[in-house]
């Protein structure tokens, strides 16, 4: 079974522009440039094929793909895509203290200290069980060749890795951009990445 993924980031929302940790207990809007970019990237992978859109249950993921849905394309909202829960962080105004806290634990994980977890949030490991959850279901559906899945930037850098057998500690080599796009074809054995954040679509923005 071949099947092509188009995986990309939710748009730009305010605590974005801020600088403030959303993670996933914060459902915010996408804001005026977020929208911007939702309408580029409609405008610029319209015409491909389609099967089926996923999303996280978040709605700045449904927002970023609005003009899909309103075309007709079939959808689900899948909680297993959410972002990783950042604990005590989400949400709150960025001083030095929780700068610093937060490196800290993101440098941690890149060490291999995947097992670590912010302060009423996630680790790395837990966030992977429940992706990896989300990406069988989605492989499971053997009529869906072109999947288009939109999804928050921590998450998808852990898709990524393990789509690309990565060890979880090297998720930051995958950048990632608001309405960037990753194209990636599963051969029937394998993942292969045709297009790494891919942001032509958004040059005028």
């Amino acid at each position: 079974m071949i099947k092509k993924i188009y995986l990309t980031r939710h748009g730009q929302t305010d605590f974005n522009k801020q600088g403030i940790v959303q993670g996933r207990g914060v459902d915010s809007d996408l804001n005026e440039m977020g929208r911007a970019q939702a309408q580029a990237f409609y405008d610029a992978y319209k015409n491909v094929p389609f099967s089926k859109l996923y999303t996280s249950s978040l709605k700045r993921t449904a927002q970023s793909m609005q003009g899909f849905v309103q075309k007709g394309l079939a959808f689900e909202a899948l909680p297993e895509l959410d972002e990783i829960s950042w604990g005590i962080h989400e949400g709150a105004e960025v001083n030095e203290e929780q700068h610093a806290y937060y490196f800290d634990m993101i440098s941690s994980w890149q060490k291999g200290e995947t097992h670590k977890a912010i302060e009423g949030g996630e680790s790395p490991e837990g966030l992977a069980k429940r992706l990896r959850a989300g990406l069988a279901y989605i492989m499971s559906k053997e009529n869906e060749p072109n999947v288009l899945i939109c999804m928050h930037g921590r998450a998808m850098r852990l898709m990524l890795a393990i789509m690309f057998n990565y060890p979880l500690s090297g998720m930051d080599y995958f950048l990632h951009n608001n309405l960037g796009l990753y194209e990636i074809t599963f051969t029937g054995s394998t993942f292969v990445l045709d297009r790494y954040n891919e942001t032509s679509h958004l040059k005028h923005l």
